[in-house]
């Protein structure tokens, strides 16, 4: 047991690199692998490009089921639209941020914005799946669009370290998003020679995943490179840096999380606890009541 008072830094204790993969309607995605290495409660780490779209020809992904799980889509470069079976609809812009609690079930598409699709440009951004404990799988479904504009900044003294709290809190600040399952989720850019020590809770499982530049993280300063995720052991704080020397700022996420530590039974777009359950899920998207 932690003595009080005492801090346990994490440490890095695997790195697994990414592939590329395409994904929905043929997008290009760099993702973890094996997932089977992501850590409870998150189910899927995939950044979306980034890419190079010409005219009219931009790709997403077109309606599909969802049950049991949250997705979370978070938008660097380019503009997409959602919409569902429920009539909801809305735009994602540069910075903003969809967490989409799938719940008992959802169909949903997201697409290029029109006039992103006629004009072509740059597409960049993340979706995470963070799985839902079995009490809350089949809850009412729901949506938080959080623009740019909303999601809370942090920032050292030095000026050095630059935050979005997308969830949890870091330096201060507390993220605006209401998460079913405890979760950090933070966007760091950090520049050459900047130190920070994260707090993260000693109950949750967390994971690093660097998409520019490079950046070290615990006591053994474990490097972590572009493309890399780096899983994290036990304890309640991680110690992250850039050298002094590097020659571009890193930027990167941190995902922490309260597992559920429940059985993942897992076909497709559906995330349950039991084959059974699973089974269920596909009887209703084939038999239309899925949605309620």
């Amino acid at each position: 047991m932690q003595t009080t008072g005492v801090i346990l830094i994490r440490e890095i204790q695997k790195v697994i690199p990414t592939r590329r993969q395409l994904e929905g309607g043929g997008f290009p995605v760099r993702r973890p692998f094996p997932m089977s290495e992501v850590p409870d409660p998150f189910l899927l780490l995939d950044e979306m490009g980034p890419v190079d779209w010409p005219p009219n020809r931009a790709l997403g992904a077109p309606p599909h089921p969802h049950r049991g799980f949250e997705t979370v889509t978070y938008l660097l470069q380019g503009n997409m639209q959602h919409a569902d079976s429920a009539g909801n609809s809305g735009d994602l812009n540069p910075g903003d941020v969809q967490w989409m609690t799938a719940g008992s079930g959802v169909i949903h598409s997201e697409l290029p914005h029109p006039d992103f699709l006629a004009a072509g440009g740059t597409s960049h951004g993340f979706q995470i799946w963070v799985n839902l404990p079995s009490k809350d799988k089949m809850m009412a479904p729901r949506y938080q669009d959080i623009p740019k504009a909303n999601i809370p900044v942090a920032q050292s003294e030095d000026g050095l370290t630059w935050v979005k709290v997308v969830a949890g809190a870091c330096l201060g600040v507390s993220a605006v998003i209401d998460t079913v399952q405890p979760v950090h989720y933070l966007h760091f850019r950090m520049e050459p020679g900047a130190q920070h020590q994260q707090h993260v809770p000693e109950n949750f499982n967390g994971l690093v995943y660097c998409f520019a530049g490079a950046f070290w993280a615990g006591t053994k300063c474990t490097q972590i490179k572009n493309g890399s995720v780096g899983l994290l052991s036990a304890g309640d704080a991680l110690g992250l840096g850039v050298d002094e020397s590097a020659e571009e700022n890193a930027e990167f996420l941190l995902l922490a999380g309260e597992p559920t530590h429940e059985p993942i039974a897992r076909w497709g777009p559906f995330v349950m606890n039991t084959q059974e359950e699973i089974m269920q899920a596909v009887e209703d998207y084939q038999n239309g009541t899925l949605v309620q």
